[in-house]
């Protein structure tokens, strides 16, 4: 046997390995549902001002991404958005909602949306801390 590291894999060795794991768990995932979707603010002169990137996946609302651009910040353009994802989720049938932040970021924003931290990486990846947070939908 012989095992090799490569350090600049390509794009087709990276895919090999993503290609194995979702061989595997195709079984187990292939009647669940998988939906990205996009929710977008925009300005008076029609700029986007923030965006949410999320996947429906089975009952759950994953939030990817979330941005708003630095001069829309505290306008609640943020929270409004993350509130018409849940409405969105709702809709098509999700119980909860899972997302990721870091220190530097937005936790107290999500903490005060009703998101509760689930679980967190301290000194990652260097000194800051990544958190998982939860959110129950109504």
């Amino acid at each position: 046997m012989h095992i090799e590291v490569i350090t600049e894999p390509t794009h087709e060795e990276i895919q090999s390995v993503i290609d194995g794991v979702n061989r595997h768990n195709a079984p187990h995932f292939a009647a669940i549902r998988s939906q990205d979707f996009t929710c977008f603010v925009y300005d008076d002169n029609g700029e986007k001002s923030g965006g949410l990137y999320g996947e429906l996946w089975g009952n759950w609302l994953l939030v990817k991404y979330l941005w708003v651009s630095p001069g829309s910040k505290g306008k609640g353009l943020g929270r409004e958005l993350l509130q018409k994802a849940e409405a969105f989720a709702i809709d098509k049938g999700c119980h909860s909602v899972f997302l990721d932040t870091y220190s530097f970021q937005a936790k107290p924003f999500y903490e005060k949306q009703g998101y509760k931290v689930e679980m967190a990486l301290t000194q990652y990846p260097v000194t800051d801390t990544r958190y998982y947070l939860r959110k129950t939908l109504k």
